[in-house]
């Protein structure tokens, strides 16, 4: 068989001077797109940052929120907590570095409340008190604590969804309501022990 040779016209008043240029022009095209998205990247960054700390500022609103009734709102359910502690950052004696953080932790002889806040709880935050639960539980361990540890999930705005996956995942749901907080309790719910 007989091979196929196509020929390509080019137009007759190409030169190498007007392809060299063209391709200059292309490469300075180039640059100034990568310019622009170096900009862009770093505009996404600072955007990235300055929503993080507004989320953290939501946080701390929603702690501020929660944690001057939350005892009492817990002694009134027949808790009888003692003691409350905020913002624990708590370390292995083995290890500087921190070993878990803790929102608000509830007290007395038998039981303690790790509770997490949340502006607008996740399933991703839900899922992290349970990772802190179990840290709490092996630390409470090492120290001969025999106490129930159980936990609670506390948020400003809450779906329907979370609320039903904080509750089967064996967490107490505090909400706001107004200038107070609500534990919301449904029939039948027994609280994860650990």
């Amino acid at each position: 068989m007989a091979e196929t040779i196509t020929q390509i016209d080019y137009p007759k008043d190409i030169t190498f001077e007007k392809v060299w240029a063209a391709f200059m022009e292309d490469r300075e095209q180039i640059r100034e797109l990568k310019e622009q998205m170096k900009e862009t990247d770093r505009q996404m960054k600072e955007t990235d940052r300055i929503i993080g700390k507004l989320g953290n500022r939501f946080g701390e609103l929603a702690e501020h929120l929660v944690s001057p009734g939350i005892m009492n709102k817990f002694n009134e359910m027949g808790f009888n907590f003692s003691e409350q502690s905020l913002d624990l950052k708590m370390r292995d004696a083995n290890n500087p570095n921190i070993y878990t953080e803790v929102d608000i932790l509830l007290e007395n002889g038998d039981i303690v409340i790790a509770v997490e806040v949340k502006a607008k709880p996740s399933q991703e935050d839900i899922d992290d008190h349970v990772e802190r639960m179990a840290a709490l539980r092996k630390r409470a361990d090492r120290r001969n604590d025999t106490r129930k540890y159980q936990g609670a999930i506390a948020g400003a705005i809450m779906s329907e969804s979370v609320r039903n996956y904080i509750h089967k995942t064996g967490f107490y749901v505090i909400e706001q309501t107004g200038d107070t907080v609500r534990i919301n309790i449904p029939e039948n719910f027994v609280p994860m022990d650990w």
